[in-house]
């Protein structure tokens, strides 16, 4: 069965896309701990970062590396956490979370953001990519 991101890359799911190459997806967390927090996935349904071939585990990284890098100059944050746990979704995924404190980490506190925000925010990121 395809996991909920196979369901966002096919658009059978929407999404608020930040970032879309032939290979991997960059879009908003719709619980997130914190504005802008971003997941990076690759097309191709893998259960585990490291069942992925090298090639795309770098790839991956990369493509991630690109979006925190606007993530960060977008959303006023003191860095940009990365997080590869993927225990809710067997599909890899690399979380891009700003964070001015280390509560901004765990994932117990979500941010609440209205869809005029989620916007807001894909526009900001896609600003610097």
């Amino acid at each position: 069965m395809a996991s909920i991101f196979s369901k966002i890359i096919s658009g059978e799911i929407p999404s608020y896309k930040v970032a879309d190459t032939d290979n991997f997806l960059a879009f908003l967390d719709i619980n997130p701990n914190a504005k802008g927090h971003t997941l990076c996935i690759p097309k191709k349904e893998v259960n585990k970062i490291f069942e992925l071939d090298e090639k795309t585990y770098l790839e991956l990284m990369s493509f991630s590396r690109k979006v925190a890098i606007a993530l960060e100059k977008a959303i006023p944050c003191k860095r940009v956490g990365m997080a590869v746990i993927g225990l809710e979704v067997p599909h890899v995924h690399v979380h891009l979370i700003p964070l001015n404190s280390m509560e901004d980490a765990r994932f117990i506190n979500k941010e609440k953001m209205s869809s005029e925000e989620f916007n807001d925010t894909v526009i900001a990121i896609k600003k610097y990519l």
